[in-house]
């Protein structure tokens, strides 16, 4: 975590019968991080689907051995072990990209996204995937090619919000004229909350502040559990040195999603600038017992004199 970039954490686990060629039994976990990957259930949904539409078997070229020799979960090695056995598993192979993805191993991901993608070319979820896990990696280029062909493909909602977040935070303004085109649909309130976030972000790095708080406010009353939004808004108080209105912002965020760390840090940061170190090590302290992966949280934990 850092003043510039928020990681947020979800977690959905999915437990289904994918009718493929081979009959596999779905069972993972997903971790979400960041609102760009607040469509992944859904890529991976329209992945299964024309995956399992267009399953052949033309012997790919296997990527499990092109994995980096290192100890993963049982559950990857477990998964590596039964691709080598059966290479043209769509099902499987996808599994296991989204375990590796789950376990910081994007890059690995990839590989397996690409041998399927060598295979069926013209498939949706899997380039939108693909750019989701360049993403990760970080491959912004990357990112940006694959969504631009998933949308050559089909032109999803989903992969142009994906595009016009990467647009607005590089500052390219056809975040906004990706935004307006869909916001003009009408395709609901998580939608518009969506385009007005994005739009709110292309504002505030472009520094129109008092914009970005309109979109961002916008935003919050398309979703008033659009925690991004709170965080995003409450920065900009934060960077302008309003504290006191900074503060007020993250809290009431703590409010509307208790177990997310996010607020409880910024809300620190708030209390650590305004020189109330006591309170600051608290909120630090209410952050890391909710996220203990992340350094900078802890490195504010131990800057205040308190125990990691």
């Amino acid at each position: 975590m850092n003043d510039v970039f928020i990681k947020f954490f979800a977690k959905i686990e999915i437990s289904m019968w994918i009718n493929c060629q081979n009959k596999v039994i779905f069972h993972l976990l997903i971790y979400i991080c960041s609102m760009k990957k607040s469509f992944l259930f859904f890529s991976f949904m329209t992945v299964l689907f024309f995956s399992c539409k267009n399953d052949k078997k033309n012997n790919p070229t296997d990527t499990v051995s092109e994995i980096v020799k290192e100890k993963f979960s049982p559950e990857v090695s477990q998964l590596q072990r039964l691709l080598l056995s059966k290479p043209d598993s769509t099902g499987l192979r996808l599994k296991l990209a989204m375990l590796l993805d789950s376990i910081g191993q994007p890059k690995e991901a990839i590989l397996q996204v690409d041998t399927l993608l060598r295979k069926d070319s013209l498939n949706y979820g899997l380039w939108f995937t693909h750019g989701q896990l360049a993403e990760d990696i970080p491959d912004t280029a990357m990112a940006i090619k694959s969504y631009q062909k998933a949308i050559s493909i089909y032109n999803s909602p989903d992969a142009l919000l994906s595009l016009a977040n990467i647009y607005a935070e590089q500052k390219n303004n056809e975040s906004l004229i990706i935004c307006q085109r869909l916001s003009e649909m009408s395709l609901g309130r998580e939608y518009d909350a969506h385009c007005n976030f994005i739009t709110g972000i292309y504002y505030a790095r472009t520094g129109n502040k008092a914009k970005a708080l309109q979109y961002f406010n916008s935003c919050i009353a398309n979703n008033y559990t659009y925690m991004e939004a709170y965080i995003e808004k409450g920065l900009i108080y934060f960077d302008q040195k309003d504290y006191r209105n900074a503060l007020s912002v993250f809290q009431f965020a703590s409010t509307v999603n208790s177990m997310d760390p996010d607020p409880y840090y910024w809300m620190g940061r708030c209390y650590e600038l305004m020189n109330q170190k006591d309170s600051a090590l608290l909120k630090f302290q209410q952050s890391y017992s909710l996220d203990r992966s992340d350094p900078q949280v802890k490195a504010a934990v131990v800057r205040m004199g308190g125990k990691d």
